[in-house]
């Protein structure tokens, strides 16, 4: 990478990172600390847990298409700033009816895909997949990070404090975008990236694609419900502030089990397999701590066989994406999807609320446990997926008359399994089997439309 391109994408990623760290860092804690707000029962409680992604689901569509309009920079801006005022509110508030609002405005300040176009906008297209590469795993070190610093932050500074945190946070993400991201010299539309509105259609017709999609929904709603309810069991053995070292004990012991898992499915190409795999384990942890909640060493395996799949799949889960979504799609497909995520985390708050409420802390459980049966149910017959990876190729066309025939030589290449060509971009999609392809005759058929192959494909 480039030293602009180094700037742009450790500066986003580190808002992202803050931005995801400060909406997950009262999950491990919230449900314990929330019992000392005015009004506060378990169904309101859980429906403050979701309230962020049902605002998130709602806005950040809307979001991305805005920063074609007005500048990526202004959208990302805008949303920090409805996430700290959200933070405030929060942290400011006695009843949870006021914690429900700030939630509700946290949420509102949906970033994810203008921080995505942006990514795209500051980097070349052989970068790209390193640049997303390094924006999922803040993803995930913000996640693991939460779920140590939460009850620790929590225990010593109490709600409110878990909510100056987070607008802490949005204030370094504001400092961050305009000292160290650079401003892009144009904003240009990326099919990877971005939503294509005209093509939805399209997407929610895909039956595959919408099996991954309801996967992350049920994944999340899972996530959100299961730190309902083991704060709650776990407060039972251990001080509040000791769940960090709990958590921290649980991932560790999940990473390690996830690992080969991962390397089976990508590698030896066993995907379909390990991601059932992936499913059944939550199905398993949930049912355990369902049936074993009132035992701490059935919460800390149950904890670490969730873990294991929860950390699998998502994982597994947006590489399912970019193998089956349309090539020219994948932007549109990931909106969806992202869409799909969020609604999961509110439903399973406003659900395992109610449940908690009404039932006790074995409904939340099993209702996760049902939930994931469900999934595993429709996922069984989910068409395994090729070994294929998607391809960005950048090249200029003399003439843009030429990106049809282009296409459609393209095709005929052995392990080319879709191509799009998109003149306007400067840009070939490809998808590809890469023990067939043979990368010399692309480069020569390329040359010989567009006179030269301006660089060599960029991993997407």
């Amino acid at each position: 990478m480039t030293r602009t391109e180094r700037r742009a994408v450790i500066g986003l990623a580190l808002i992202f990172a803050f931005r995801m760290l400060g909406l997950f860092i009262i999950l491990p804690v919230f449900s314990v600390l929330a019992e000392n707000l005015q009004g506060a029962t378990p169904a309101l409680t859980g429906l403050a847990i979701g309230a962020y992604g049902f605002a998130q689901a709602l806005f950040q569509i809307p979001f991305g298409l805005l920063s074609d309009r007005v500048g990526r920079k202004a959208v990302i801006a805008g949303g920090l700033i409805l996430f700290f005022l959200g933070s405030g509110l929060a942290a400011i508030s006695s009843s949870i009816y006021q914690v429900i609002a700030g939630r509700l405005l946290q949420g509102s300040g949906a970033i994810a895909a203008p921080v995505m176009a942006l990514v795209a906008d500051l980097t070349r297209e052989e970068q790209r997949t390193k640049a997303m590469a390094v924006i999922g795993v803040s993803i995930g070190l913000s996640f693991a990070v939460s779920m140590v610093a939460g009850p620790a932050i929590g225990h010593w500074w109490g709600l409110a404090g878990l909510f100056w945190v987070t607008a802490g946070l949005a204030l370094l993400g504001l400092m961050i975008l305009w000292t160290i991201v650079p401003t892009p010299v144009a904003v240009h539309f990326h099919r990877d990236a971005e939503t294509q509105p005209s093509r939805f259609g399209q997407v929610l017709t895909d039956l595959e694609l919408l099996r991954l999609d309801f996967g992350i929904l049920v994944l999340h709603a899972i996530l959100t419900a299961t730190f309902l309810a083991v704060p709650m069991a776990l407060r039972e053995f251990v001080p509040t502030f000791k769940h960090s070292y709990f958590y921290l004990s649980a991932m560790a012991l999940a990473l390690l089990f996830m690992i080969p898992l991962m390397i089976a499915a990508e590698r030896r190409q066993r995907m379909k397999a390990v991601f059932l795999l992936g499913v059944t384990t939550i199905v398993f942890a949930e049912a355990s701590l369902a049936y074993f909640h009132n035992q701490l060493y059935a919460i800390a395996l149950g904890l670490t066989v969730f873990f294991t799949g929860f950390n699998l799949l998502e994982a597994l889960l947006p590489s399912l994406i970019s193998k089956i979504a349309p090539v020219d799609l994948k932007g549109t497909a990931m909106g969806v999807y992202s869409t799909s995520q969020f609604l999961g985390a509110f439903l399973g708050g406003a659900v395992g609320g109610f449940l908690h409420g009404r039932f006790g802390l074995a409904a939340v459980f099993w209702f996760s446990a049902g939930m994931a049966l469900l999934w595993l149910l429709f996922a069984l017959s989910m068409a395994p997926p090729r070994a294929v990876k998607s391809l960005l190729l950048p090249l200029t066309l003399p003439d843009p008359q030429r990106a049809v025939p282009l296409a459609h030589a393209l095709r005929r290449l052995p392990g080319v399994v879709e191509a799009v060509v998109v003149p306007d971009e400067n840009v070939i999609y490809l998808k590809v089997d890469e023990k067939l392809l043979d990368f010399g005759r692309l480069e020569a058929l390329v040359t010989d439309f567009s006179g030269s192959l301006t660089a060599q494909p960029a991993e997407n």
